[in-house]
């Protein structure tokens, strides 16, 4: 069975992270891709904002009012 994954946001690892354990907490589970790290392992760089955060398809009707509401702390 393939499982989908849809990116939902992208931003610094402290960003993602935070996002991340607020979905946690609601029980979606979520995967970070930190570009940077992999880059600074491979031995090149990257944009430090480049951390990806994806989530299964099925959890995004879920995980928007959640996004949002913290979207929308984060800029005021």
């Amino acid at each position: 069975m393939k499982t989908e994954y849809l990116k939902i946001y992208t931003s610094s690892l402290i960003i993602i992270n935070s996002i991340r354990n607020l979905l946690a907490e609601n029980n979606i589970t979520s995967l970070v891709k930190n570009h940077p790290e992999s880059a600074r392992l491979g031995g090149f760089g990257v944009t430090m904002d480049s951390v990806e955060l994806f989530i299964l398809k099925k959890d995004l009707e879920k995980s928007e009012p959640i996004v949002n509401a913290f979207k929308k702390e984060i800029n005021s």
